[in-house]
């Protein structure tokens, strides 16, 4: 019964990051194409986002194991 809880604690974790790289993204698409010139700095700004949104959903699949 404990690790049904656990999965369901990770999927209800990885809800929040998954909607935020959807949004980050849907920033960087809209930046673009409003200023095709702004790329080279949008990117990185991107990237970086997407990787701090993806760790907290790793995070939360580490304490679904340790909870």
């Amino acid at each position: 019964m404990d690790g049904s809880l656990n999965a369901v604690g990770y999927g209800l974790a990885a809800i929040g990051p998954a909607i935020a790289v959807g949004l980050i993204f849907a920033a960087y698409i809209n930046g673009v194409a409003r200023q095709p010139e702004a790329r080279g700095m949008l990117q990185p700004i991107a990237i970086l986002g997407f990787a701090l949104a993806e760790a907290l959903a790793l995070l939360g699949f580490v304490l679904a194991f340790i909870a």
